[in-house]
């Protein structure tokens, strides 16, 4: 569904997600349980040799709004890490985004994933990734647990990376007042800058600094309502809010024709491309591809138009 899998593997192949699972949550505004945080609670904050009242007085102002911030985080996105009250604000605004879309069928909303959604993500994901690869079936407990361990690693890099989740509820039929359940729709990652940056990002190589889109799927049954495309607009809209950097960048392998076209109609454009030797390493050779965000004013600025569901209906039949 959008750039290749960047977790390392010991596989010889490049994987492509685009497949999905099946998810029912309870309801549309679901209350969720998080685990017990047991790690400490610790800040690093700057300090000032003086000893002057001045001085001593905007620490604690400091130290009061930091503590105040983190207090306020959900179980879910705390760090037992030194962190900024940068560090600490941008954690606040992951917590609060939310992007919500309707649709032809039905309606969209993407936020951070959750550490309970973290089983049914990667389910997703290894199932995607042994398909891209035409792996056989026995391979995806396999892949289910390394997929975890990756997926544990990236929200260690909180609040630099993020995996968000997309859910969806249809219109239902006949006059369209019918309650359709909520379903677990899709997912992607995006890095904010390096230190978010995968320590091995497929090849040919984004800059570190730059945000970064990959691991995108959609669930098979959703597909062919403009998910995707939804999935990678909530992507750049959190991109706007979390760095100052415009550039973002993802891969698209050669092959995928119908991807290719969704991120070009996007506004993303190929920088470079695989040299043919990388067939050697039995990969799939792939662009990379970039797109400078305007700077909006705000999030509705983002287009959704019509043609370009279309461009996602057709990203979303085009599977491995």
């Amino acid at each position: 569904m959008a750039a290749a899998l960047s977790f390392s593997l010991s596989l010889s192949s490049d994987p492509q997600p685009h497949q999905r699972l099946p998810f029912i949550s309870s309801s549309p505004n679901p209350k969720y349980q998080f685990f017990p945080s047991k790690k400490s609670n610790r800040f690093n904050f700057k300090s000032s040799s003086s000893s002057s009242s001045q001085s001593s007085s905007s620490t604690t102002a400091e130290t009061t709004s930091a503590s105040s911030t983190y207090s306020n985080l959900e179980d879910s996105f705390k760090t037992s890490k030194f962190l900024s009250n940068e560090e600490l604000n941008k954690l606040e605004t992951l917590q609060k985004f939310r992007y919500f879309q309707e649709l032809e069928s039905g309606f969209i909303w993407v936020r951070v994933m959750r550490q309970e959604e973290m089983d049914m993500t990667v389910k997703l994901l290894a199932e995607s990734f042994a398909e891209s690869m035409l792996l056989p079936v026995g391979y995806v407990s396999l892949l289910r647990f390394l997929v975890k361990q990756y997926l544990i690693e990236r929200r260690a890099a909180l609040p630099h990376a993020v995996t968000l989740v997309g859910f969806y509820r249809g219109k239902g039929e006949g006059n369209g007042e019918e309650e359709m359940e909520e379903e677990f729709a899709g997912t992607v990652e995006v890095c904010f800058n390096k230190k978010g940056a995968n320590d091995s990002p497929p090849t040919p190589t984004p800059p570190k600094n730059s945000p970064y889109i990959c691991n995108m799927t959609v669930k098979e049954s959703l597909r062919r309502r403009g998910i995707g495309w939804n999935l990678l607009k909530a992507s750049e809209e959190l991109i706007c809010q979390m760095s100052s950097l415009r550039e973002v960048y993802l891969h698209c392998r050669m092959i995928d024709l119908a991807p290719f076209n969704m991120y070009t109609k996007a506004g993303y454009s190929v920088v470079r491309t695989d040299n043919i030797l990388i067939l050697l390493m039995l990969q799939r050779r792939k662009h990379l591809m970039c797109k400078k965000l305007p700077v909006l004013k705000n999030p509705s600025e983002f287009d959704v138009s019509n043609s370009d569901m279309e461009i996602s209906s057709q990203l979303d039949r085009q599977m491995p």
